[in-house]
């Protein structure tokens, strides 16, 4: 095992002194993550221009770049930043050109020039507005522009809502009282996609999400303001994106140039501006206690950026604030008949309106150095600070509440240089992402009460803590060399990374003691009358809950754009990836749990190779069989290449989340017991425990040796052999330009294979294929359950997608400018191994879960926005942001679970549920802008909007009763996934 782990940092060390040479030698350049680039041909009469000067520069900044023709006459302008650009080309003999051309994000455009002959070498410059449209890549992308991120209309400024943009691409709702923004694609779980900033990942390792701090969270990753453009891959992308198999984001900041220029704005929102949905307003009719629910939002931001040094040193800086107070209702119901006073006081202490506050500030910070005609280098930090007091309401009073936070903070630093072919870029980062919640009062055991017919309430402090952390460096260098030819042109790109998070974890999973109470309870030892006097359990968490753990990820990827002939471009890449401590590499199975396996492994419901569940420290190797070849083609079909047949396959690795693993470790350091009291007054029975009021009070030690004395703990196996989760995605398309339209139509298909998954090994279903059988009594024998992984789990995705745009454009600061765009997917997915997209645990095994359409499989999803001025109406713009969601195919019925007997007498007991409709989801967001006279000052401008949430007040119906069809209840549905029509206003003030 070591002498493999020192084979492969070798390997990685002559990698990166190669790599060092070459920055050497080539001084660096910049990336395609978070670049563009140009490329064409120049001729003269038909003929090859050879050694003609192509020249770039950025007027806002004094950046400037060249490159010669070559023999063929053709010339690739790389690693340029998103801007707009004047190109202009020279030829000694001819006439030179000039055009302006926007360079966007991951985009690589051609621009063709023809040059004509001129009696005289200085001849005068032609400008003219070049066509933006990409249509020579193999990639299915989408980009947002910054029209799109600064006009559309989005809820609370999270730039990622954008992103449904691209067909495929979802994100979740914007909510008022949303705790999750997640971005999904292809058919997988949201933990497969990735997002990178500046070409720094934002990857969550530790739990589930994708994206650091978006999956328990209302707030935003990053300023919007501060985003300059970003790029959406939906389908096949290259083998220099790393650590996703659906989808990559990639986003690029802003930075400042020779004007200095700003940005303010405000937003508000309050309880007045927002409707009350079908379920509250039924609320309020047969609720005479009813109050609306208390809420105001105030969303601030402030940018700056301009030179420091004119032409050479520059700074930009974004701050966001995204401020909420509501107010949670807590309304525990009254106790049954009989129900004695608890701790002699009345439960309508506990009942209100208690404030939930959102606090989140975005900080940002850039500086970029031109040192010289080829060398740049720039400086910036990220800081994400956000808490939120939440989780209470309803029958739960509000010192259960959690505080949830998230603290992030990202420093980057790049060096460019580029010289003659060579392309290269260096980056070295720092990431810090904590994200967690801890108890909002500590201190006091929690209580939970359960009615016969009005469920449950709950009182005292909040039941568990949890903290993930997840920091350290990383290193990433590309190179790009342009000058090969063989057979046609090449643009040659490699590069590697390697990243060194350390993670630290407090899963404190029910370290509050938590107390149960009910009326009568079945305990084992038949119906035992508590009538609430005392509890009937104690679940509780004790041990050590914290660890440590160190992780060192690698990557290597070469690629090629080949093109053999003028028409037709080839990409042709391959990745791998390698990471030392993915799922405890070190670990080893307490004995405890060998000697249970090894006794009653004849006994196991599930047979397992237990050499494979076995760990004994170094029998689990780290995963190394993350090659990924990745191809692609672009072929031009007329010579204009308005018209573009496209296509690619590839294979892509993605991780397990660390979290999976801690509990193979943290069941047995921290496991959670349930000890069970007998009834005040009578004798315990078994394992009963005779129940003492001071519990309600006891300290640490006297808990902990109540629940270790009746408790058994989980053995959790994970597989030595596992496989890291992959897809393999393939597409074909064509690209149509048609003035100042481009469309685009493609099938994509993605498939996704070993999927982690958690199992039972104690449980099974019973012959009838209900639920459940457990033979073999695992308590007695040391353990509550045994759970073991697999890479079982499959998904399915095939989809048409259709899209078109037109840019938003205008002639003249004055003048009526428009934009508009149309993205459409026509979608099946099907799962297999698990119940839902995002499950770990495949209940009770993978195996018994065969293939099946995903839950809420919705087959159209159709995205539309546009942005227009209208002069006449007193300079108003308005925008817009409509989503409307076709048949939404629902799992009903009892499904696997139920028997033979069940089938028979009721067929309709497995199906779909479909809600009623031809799009059951709509959604209408809608923006308007007035903008004020500028008195003068050119660079100066006021404007009031007023922004409009579903705007048609459509009622987007979810939680729908798909249990079982006899239910008179089948088919209602249980709550809105929209929020109803909600209103905002605001002022912007650019300078």
């Amino acid at each position: 095992m070591k002498s493999s782990r020192l084979s492969l940092f070798r390997f990685f060390a002559t990698i990166m002194v190669v790599a060092g040479a070459m920055f050497a030698l080539s001084h660096n350049a910049s990336a395609q993550t978070t670049t563009g680039t140009i490329r064409g041909t120049v001729t003269t009469e038909g003929a090859p221009a050879a050694n003609a000067q192509v020249q770039i520069r950025n007027p806002a900044t004094g950046l400037s770049r060249g490159t010669s023709v070559n023999d063929d006459g053709f010339y690739v302008l790389p690693g340029l930043p998103p801007a707009r650009y004047e190109l202009t080309v020279r030829r000694i003999g001819s006439e030179p050109q000039t055009r302006l051309v926007v360079v966007q994000i991951g985009a690589t455009q051609t621009q063709d020039f023809n040059l004509s002959q001129a009696v005289a070498q200085l001849g005068t410059v032609f400008v003219q507005a070049a066509a933006t449209a990409e249509t020579r890549t193999s990639e299915g992308a989408t980009n947002v522009t910054q029209a799109q991120i600064s006009k559309l209309p989005t809820p609370s400024r999270n730039f990622l809502d954008l992103a449904q943009l691209s067909p495929g691409v979802t994100v979740t709702e914007d909510r008022v009282n949303g705790q999750f923004r997640t971005v999904q694609a292809g058919g997988q779980a949201p933990s497969s996609v990735n997002l990178f900033i500046d070409g720094t990942s934002f990857k969550n390792d530790l739990t589930q999400g994708g994206i650091a701090g978006q999956d328990a969270s209302r707030g935003n990753p990053f300023p919007r303001s501060a985003v300059q453009e970003y790029r959406v891959i939906g389908q096949n992308f290259k083998a220099e994106y790393q650590k996703a198999s659906s989808a990559v984001i990639t986003a690029t900041t802003k930075s400042g140039t020779n004007t200095w220029t700003g940005n303010a704005l405000v937003g508000y929102q309050n309880a007045w501006m927002v409707q009350l949905d079908s379920f509250q307003r039924a609320d309020k009719k047969n609720n005479a206690n009813f109050r609306e629910p208390s809420y105001n939002r105030t969303l601030g931001a402030l940018s700056l950026g301009g030179p420091i040094m004119k032409d050479k040193l520059f700074f930009f800086g974004s701050y966001e604030g995204n401020y909420q107070n509501r107010a949670n209702r807590v309304a525990i119901p009254t106790p049954p008949s009989g129900f004695p006073a608890l701790d002699t006081v009345n439960l309508t202490q506990y009942n209100g309106n208690f404030g939930s506050p959102f606090r989140e500030t975005l900080l940002f910070g850039k500086l970029t150095n031109q040192i010289n005609e080829k060398q740049t280098a720039e400086l910036s930090i990220s800081n994400r600070h956000e808490t939120d007091v939440r989780d209470f309401g309803g029958n739960s009073a509000f010192s259960t509440a959690n505080n949830v936070h998230n603290y992030n903070t990202a420093v980057q630093l790049k060096h460019n240089f580029f010289t003659g072919p060579w392309l290269n870029e260096a980056l070295v980062s720092w990431t810090k992402f904590h994200r967690g919640f801890s108890p909002n009062q500590p201190g006091t055991a929690h209580r939970v009460y359960i009615f016969p017919s009005a469920c449950c309430f709950d009182i005292g402090s909040g039941r568990s803590e949890q903290e993930y952390i997840q920091r350290g460096p990383g290193f990433r260098d590309d190179i790009t060399y342009t000058g090969f030819k063989l057979a046609g042109e090449h643009v040659f790109k490699a590069g590697v990374s390697a990243d060194f998070p350390t993670y630290d974890v407090n899963k404190n999973n029910d370290g509050t003691p938590v107390f149960e109470y009910q009326n009568i309870r079945n305990t084992g030892f038949g119906d035992q009358v508590y009538n609430y006097v005392s509890p009937f359990q104690l679940r509780y968490g004790t041990g050590d809950p914290k660890l440590k753990a160190n992780n060192q990820q690698y990557g290597i990827y070469v690629q090629d754009d080949w093109t053999p002939v003028r028409r037709l471009t080839l990409n042709l890449g391959v990745r791998w990836d390698y990471e030392t401590n993915m799922l405890n590499t070190d670990y080893v199975t307490p004995q405890m749990g060998v000697d249970t396996l090894t006794r009653y492994a004849s006994n196991l419901l599930r047979p397992l190779d237990l050499n494979r569940y076995i760990a004994t420290g170094d029998n689990r190797k780290p995963f190394t069989g993350a090659f990924q070849p990745r191809v692609g083609f672009s072929l031009a079909v007329d010579k204009a290449e308005k018209t573009t047949i496209f296509g690619g396959w590839g294979l892509y690795y993605d991780r397990v989340p660390f979290d999976v693993a801690i509990d193979e470790k943290q069941k047995i350091t921290h496991p959670t017991y349930f000890t069970t009291f007998a009834p005040v007054g009578q004798a315990p029975q078994g394992s009963q425990v005779a129940w003492n009021p001071s519990y309600l009070s006891a300290d640490k030690a006297t808990l902990d040796q109540i629940a270790k004395a009746t408790g058994k703990p989980e053995l959790w196996l994970i597989d030595n052999d596992f496989k890291v989760p992959k897809s393999t995605q393939y597409s074909i398309g064509l690209r149509q330009v048609l003035g100042d339209f481009s469309g685009t139509v493609s099938y994509n298909e993605q498939r996704g294979t070993d999927q982690f998954t958690l199992n039972l090994a104690n449980v099974k279903l019973n012959a009838g294929g209900g639920c459940c059988q457990n033979p073999f009594d695992w308590a007695s024998h040391g353990f509550a359950n045994i759970i073991y992984s697999s890479n079982e789990a499959k998904t399915w995705y095939k989809a048409v997608n259709i899209q078109l745009d037109r840019a938003y454009k205008r002639a003249a600061v004055n003048s009526f400018g428009w934009g508009a765009g149309i993205a459409m997917t026509f979608a099946r997915r099907w799962l297999q191994g698990v119940d839902n997209l995002g499950d770990t645990f495949a209940f009770p095994s993978a195996s018994e879960i065969p293939k099946h359409p995903a839950p809420n499989d919705e087959k159209t999803r159709i995205v539309a926005n546009w942005i227009t001025d209208i002069p006449v109406l007193w300079g108003i713009q308005w925008s817009g942001l409509a989503t409307f969601g076709g048949k939404i195919r629902i799992d009903a019925g009892c499904g696997r679970f139920c028997s033979a007997t069940d089938f028979a007498n009721n067929p309709r007991l497995v199906g779909g549920f479909t809600p009623e409709g031809t799009f059951p989801y709509q959604n209408v967001d809608m923006r308007l802008r007035k903008d004020f006279p500028n008195f003068g000052r050119m660079n100066m401008a006021f404007g009031l909007t007023l922004d409009v949430f579903n705007v048609f007040n459509h009622t987007n119906l979810g939680c729908f009763n798909v249990g079982n069809p006899n239910d008179s209840a089948y088919g209602n549905a249980g709550c809105v996934i929209t929020d109803a029509r909600r209103f905002q206003v605001g002022a912007e003030y650019n300078f």
